[in-house]
């Protein structure tokens, strides 16, 4: 972990990462890049200000995946002077150690470079892929691909803080996670500097034809110019969540919050890259009705970005967090009973992971044992909702207000550290469960962190609104018609809840009358289109073919991808092969981080 000062004390191993921290750490980077969208790579050079823990180590070993290493300078790039260096081996996943020759007085190293064009961070969009006439680049970090397309420490254990200048066509605009331009520069060079220091998962970078609309003195959005008056409506809330979110957990570290609308080739939901958040455009709905995504975001700010996950085994600490303090958000704004459909919908989710991965896997610890995996395999229900659902047990049993008061205090004395999981559950004895005499026995959190499933003294999870939805579920299933029933009223999470109650053997007349009914096929609700499609599929419903194909040709987000292509495989005409014929052709709109996944659950295309 790092100390109040920023500086290495306790540094758990991480596994997903070559760099040895507590010999040799990282502090400030000073990064000079070019991108260049003709040949899709970046070039340029990262100047690395260091902390040596030990006075007797003779090199920096840096992450790289990869990486063309042109040079290493000890020194800045003015002024350096070239020393050896060395590639460890290959790795798919972990790319190569990048080991650098030191001298005793070595406080700084300067590494030229470029990235490969298929750089796995990185996603190069031509014109037609976005909502324009310009191409666009954005990248991915989290969780081990900075190293992809920056020479770095890349453990989230690592923090350090940053500078940077880009270069790029005088027609597009250049956004990193730090202090952002607002409008254009005429030579296309932009300087950013972030103050508060980060790990290498949170650098970010994008270029395009964007423009800014502010929302109050410290948000805003940025979107391409045809996104732009949409996203700016969906997001009027902004600031009363930034607001929302200091009363409960204390005050915004960060200057300013702002949102990053991306084209739908992104493949997550967003990524709370500091102070400019991406977002999909999968949740521009036109209602407001999935802004949780946002407060998900948001609530990064406090639990992931302020204090953060030491190794991707700990993963739960970011994710847990985030999703209890996003719904507590959501209360606060919308009412408890907005809240407990997120509740009951994330609750849905960890059933459907928990019988994915069996109920006495590994996989369904808090805790996780990813050495020699990619750490995206962590990246599932377990951590957010069963992380969320942890938290709301120890709620219960506390209280609000003695659970509230912990995690405000927990997030102030660790801000800028990072945290690992027995460090935690120290820190929780210490705190809260030592001050409340049998508390530990009543939440057993060895049972919830280091034992599979869900234990059984969670509390039930309930949704008033939900009981309504499928009450009329079971009408209709009754025989009552669609049109006759009471849904004037419903959100996106009460058509999603209906449409997942559907009887797996709804036949593709039945269907058709609902589609008939609420015009499904033709949504523009990412959400419900996600959860309407693989219905169609299952019921072989040919009108929704056309909605299906263009769907998976538009939108990245592997959230949606996923569910799609497994109900093709499964679908009893032509699945497979179908399934198939799609992805060859949309997988050039596809990030790297979904087609890792996809590619596993379908073979890579010929040529792909």
């Amino acid at each position: 972990m790092l100390d109040s000062s920023g500086l290495q004390s306790s540094v758990p191993i991480d596994p997903h990462s070559h760099a040895r921290p507590a010999e040799v750490s990282v502090r400030h980077l000073a990064l000079h890049l070019t991108v260049d969208f003709a040949t899709q790579t970046l070039t340029g050079h990262a100047t690395w200000q260091l902390n040596r823990s030990n006075a007797a180590a003779t090199e920096l070993v840096l992450d790289s995946r990869d990486l063309l290493i042109e040079e290493v300078l000890l020194g800045d790039a003015d002024a350096g002077t070239p020393t050896d260096f060395e590639l460890g081996p290959a790795d798919s996943v972990l790319g190569q150690a990048l080991r650098i020759a030191l001298r005793p007085n070595t406080t700084a190293v300067t590494v030229r470079y470029r990235t490969a064009p298929g750089a796995a961070a990185l996603q190069w969009l031509r014109p037609e892929q976005t909502a324009g006439t310009q191409p666009f680049l954005f990248t991915q970090s989290q969780a081990i691909l900075a190293r992809t397309w920056l020479p770095c420490q890349d453990s989230p254990g690592v923090r350090f803080t940053y500078e940077a200048q880009i270069a790029v066509p005088a027609e597009l605009l250049a956004l990193m996670s730090a202090s952002n331009p607002q409008q254009l520069s005429p030579d296309g060079r932009y300087h950013f500097r972030m103050e508060q220091p980060i790990p290498a998962y949170l650098m970010a970078l994008a270029v395009g034809d964007l423009q800014f609309e502010s929302l109050s003195a410290r948000t805003g959005v940025y979107a391409e110019p045809a996104t732009l008056p949409g996203a700016v409506d969906e997001f009027a809330d902004l600031e009363q969540m930034v607001a929302t979110a200091e009363e409960l957990y204390g005050p915004y570290r960060w200057e300013r919050y702002d949102l990053l609308v991306l084209p739908p080739s992104f493949p997550f939901g967003g990524m709370e890259n500091p102070r400019l958040t991406f977002v999909t455009p999968t949740i521009l709905a036109g209602d407001r009705s999935l802004t949780s995504l946002v407060a998900h975001e948001l609530a990064h700010s406090w639990s992931g970005n302020l204090v953060t996950n030491a190794t991707w085994n700990d993963f739960w600490l970011n994710e847990g967090f985030t999703v209890y303090f996003e719904r507590r958000i959501m209360e606060r704004l919308y009412g408890r009973p907005y809240a407990d459909m997120l509740q009951a919908l994330g609750h849905a989710g960890l059933l459907h992971t928990l019988a994915d991965l069996g109920p006495d896997s590994s996989d369904t610890h808090l805790h996780l044992n990813l050495a020699g995996r990619d750490p995206d395999e962590g990246l599932t229900d377990i951590a957010y909702e069963k992380g969320d659902y942890f938290l709301l047990t120890l709620e219960q049993l506390v209280g609000r207000p003695a659970l509230d008061t912990f995690i405000k205090e927990y997030f102030g004395r660790h801000a800028f550290q990072s945290m690992d999981t027995a460090s935690f559950l120290s820190y929780l004895h210490r705190e809260l469960l030592d001050k409340h005499p049998g508390l530990e026995a009543r939440l057993r959190p060895e049972a919830w962190i280091y034992g599979p499933g869900i234990p059984d003294n969670a509390p039930p999870v309930s949704s008033e609104r939900f009981a309504a939805v499928d009450a009329a579920g079971q009408s209709w299933q009754a025989g009552t018609p669609a049109s006759r029933l009471p849904t004037a009223d419903w959100s996106s999470h009460e058509w999603v809840r209906f449409l997942h109650s559907l009887p797996t053997e709804a036949s593709a007349a039945q269907l058709g009358e609902l589609d008939a009914a609420f015009g499904f096929t033709d949504s523009g609700n990412s959400e419900i289109l996600a959860a309407w499609l693989p219905r169609t599929i299952a019921a072989g419903y040919a009108p929704a073919e056309q909605a299906l194909h263009r769907f998976l040709i538009r939108v990245g987000r592997r959230k949606f991808l996923t569910p799609l292509y497994k109900a093709l495989l499964a679908a009893p005409t032509d699945g497979p092969a179908r399934a198939r014929r799609l992805y060859a052709e949309a997988r050039p709109n596809y990030h790297t981080v979904a087609t890792s996944t996809l590619d596993a659950l379908l073979g890579r295309p010929n040529g792909g």
